[in-house]
């Protein structure tokens, strides 16, 4: 097994992990500022009023794009299992 095969297997292990967690970030981030957004505008400022609206927003992305995430995480395991013999192999 040489470096970079490892390397290459690092990255796309990177890279997946920033594919699956991107939707939840984003939906959180964006319903975040809009909240935040709401409460400068009302001058409300209680600390807990995002929580609910995350939570809600984060489930409903996480029902969405669950099962691409499966789907791609079931892909990525099944290439590096047939990935083994040319990494033995060498």
């Amino acid at each position: 097994m040489d470096t970079n095969a490892i390397l290459d297997i690092g990255l796309d292990a990177l890279l997946l992990a920033a594919k699956l967690c991107a939707p939840v970030l984003v939906t959180a981030l964006v319903i975040g500022f809009a909240v935040s957004l709401l409460q400068s505008i009302t001058q409300i400022q209680e600390v807990t009023l995002s929580f609910v609206p995350k939570a809600i927003g984060v489930s409903v992305a996480l029902l969405v794009a669950g099962h691409w995430m499966i789907a791609e995480t079931v892909t990525f395991t099944q290439d590096l299992f047939e990935r083994i013999p040319s990494l033995l192999g060498s």
